[in-house]
């Protein structure tokens, strides 16, 4: 007779599962991912935290409306919507986009560049004009007037006085760009753009009688 002899199930033992990246080697330490999951910065492991984190400060996620904004608005169409409670995911709503046209529900008018966002731009343009420190934790603003009088230009990118405020048609009032007092237009502009411009507060007019970036005073020669 024959006699079949079968190899013994394998079995796996898991014992726990991985829930970080850096397997807790790392625990405790600057290089650590504590702070992904808890802590500072912990809005960013997904986009509805991300979004609701944004949303509290008035600013959108991705051109959408903020919830504020949102309610605001009756739903496209009229057409009916309605919340529900999904499993795994939550509270979900169901139904049209709030929106103030189709036109934006397509994308086409939608925008990031609410006033929040705006209000965030200027308040960016007026910290690299004021910055305290430069690169390297070197001197910021302070250092522009020894650089322009020793080699004839203000050391912008050293001393923290980049950020480009990108101008956009939705904007209340110009914005300037890297603010150098520069201008030029290819496309139509509004009219609140069109007064920055050239001889307005954002152009070349700004050299003589607005703050440049450099914040140094201007000399009439």
């Amino acid at each position: 007779g024959q006699k079949s002899v079968g190899a013994p199930p394998s079995r796996r033992n898991v014992g726990k599962s991985m829930t970080m990246e850096d397997f807790g080697f790392l625990k405790g330490t600057v290089w650590s991912f504590d702070d992904t999951w808890t802590g500072a910065g912990a809005e960013c492991i997904s986009e509805v935290g991300l979004e609701k984190t944004l949303n509290k400060d008035g600013l959108r996620y991705k051109m959408n409306k903020t919830s504020e904004e949102a309610a605001k608005c009756e739903p496209l169409f009229g057409l009916p919507g309605f919340t529900v409670n999904l499993p795994l995911i939550g509270e979900t709503y169901l139904g049209p986009p709030r929106v103030d046209s189709v036109w934006e529900a397509l994308g086409f008018t939608a925008t990031s560049n609410n006033e929040a966002r705006q209000n965030e731009k200027i308040k960016a343009i007026e910290k690299a004009r004021m910055a305290k420190d430069g690169v390297r934790g070197g001197e910021g603003a302070s250092i522009r007037s020894k650089w322009l009088e020793k080699y004839g230009y203000p050391r912008l990118v050293g001393s923290g006085g980049i950020f480009y405020a990108d101008q956009l048609s939705s904007d209340k009032e110009p914005m300037g760009g890297f603010n150098m007092g520069k201008s030029g237009t290819i496309w139509p502009v509004p009219e609140s753009v069109a007064k920055g411009q050239y001889g307005g507060s954002k152009g070349w007019g700004m050299k003589k009688t607005g703050p440049a970036v450099d914040g140094l005073p201007k000399v009439d020669m």
